[in-house]
């Protein structure tokens, strides 16, 4: 099964991609644009030039697998990032889901999560 959690990393390719490619394809895009391992365990992203389209492909340690979503209307919004050279950018998990919900992402800010001083982890946090 193909899940999506957290705790994988996610790179979005850049530039519009053919979405005829399938997983030989997009695995050669990455290895040849990227520089990358397809099977390195990240969910590489490609979206098509209309951004009505997009496809991740994830290797699952013995095979690939290939989720693939069309908008019937609207398109995929994507963040802004400054060097439009560089082949790929990162993404987070909740940015990622935001994306493929159609949801707008321009003014998103991540704000700072609070955390307990070290001493007071543990026993002390369920006392409060």
């Amino acid at each position: 099964m193909f899940t999506l959690s957290s705790e994988q990393r996610y790179l979005l390719f850049n530039k519009p991609t053919d979405m005829r490619k399938s997983f030989d394809g997009l695995s050669g895009l990455i290895e040849n644009t990227l520089l990358s391992n397809p099977r390195n365990g990240d969910v590489f992203i490609f979206i098509n030039k209309g951004r009505d389209k997009v496809k991740l492909l994830y290797w699952s340690g013995s095979g690939y697998t290939l989720y693939y979503k069309r908008l019937e209307s609207g398109r995929f919004e994507l963040p802004n990032y400054q060097d439009k050279k560089v082949g790929g950018v990162k993404l987070n998990y909740s940015h990622l889901v935001m994306i493929l919900d159609g949801l707008s992402i321009k003014n998103v800010e991540s704000r700072k999560h609070s955390s307990y001083p070290h001493h007071m982890r543990g026993e002390e946090i369920q006392k409060v």
